[in-house]
Order: structure tokens, then sequence, then C-alpha cells
């Protein structure tokens, strides 16, 4: 099998100082009923900035402003399959989600919520990166 290498981009969208989850839908293949951010693979041919935009509109409808790569993650899902992960910092002019069939379900969210909800690997990522210092999520949801 040949080696595949799959380029995904994810946003931390914050609104009024909440910040957007949204849930796997149940019957995904993938961490199906697991809370992330918004985001997804990138298309060929497609700028970062392009395809998250369009990635984040097609999962909630909104139009956010990108504001800067907080960081970078790879990992392998399986011996010939490697996943880049490139997340940024997104703000909305307003909080009006449709999710797609993509998700089950959509919260905006303060730090301690999100910390309860995200995986505690992107939560020590979010960390490690100085997020929540530069990025003003409420403690109270």
């Amino acid at each position: 099998m040949d080696n595949i290498i799959i380029v995904a981009v994810k946003a931390l969208i914050v609104y009024k100082g909440k910040t957007l989850i949204v849930q796997r839908s149940i019957g995904n293949n993938i961490a199906a009923g697991d809370w992330e951010l918004a985001g997804g693979k990138l298309e060929f041919g497609e700028s970062l900035e392009d395809g998250l935009k369009r990635e984040i509109f097609e999962e909630t409808h909104l139009d956010v402003t990108i504001e800067r790569l907080i960081f970078a993650s790879s990992f392998q899902t399986h011996e010939y399959r490697q996943v880049v992960i490139l997340n940024y910092l997104c703000y909305s002019k307003n909080n009006n989600v449709t999710i797609s069939s993509e998700h089950d379900d959509y919260k905006w969210v303060g730090k301690k919520t999100l910390k309860k909800h995200l995986s505690k690997n992107l939560i020590a990522k979010l960390e490690e990166h100085g997020v929540f210092e530069f990025v003003n999520i409420d403690d109270e949801d």
C-alpha cells in the first residue's frame, strides 16, 4: 500500500469570549460522538486559508475571520497513513450556526466546558501553545 499524507485544517472559533465546538455524527466511522473543533481535509489545489473557510462554512455556515495559525501537529493513524493538522484561531461576527450532517450538535462554550469536551491531547496542545492566554475564553458558560 502507498503511503498517504492527509492535511486537515481546524479552527478555534471565538465569538464574544466563547468557543465553538461541534459533535461528530454518531454515524461517523471515525470518533463518532466526539466533540471537536470545526474544520476538515484540505482539497487538492486549495490554499490553507481557503480550505479552512470552506470547511467552516460547510460545517457551520459561519463566515469567519482567520486571525493566525496557532499550532500544527502530525500523527499516524496507520503504518501507511499520516495526518497533519493545522489549527487556526478564528473569529466569527455572529453565533448563528447551522450544522451539517457531519455533526449532531454544537455548543458555544467557555474554558471549563471546552476542557471537559475536547480530547486531553488537544487541550494539552492548546495550553502548550498559549491559546488560553491570548484568547479571552470565559470560565462561565
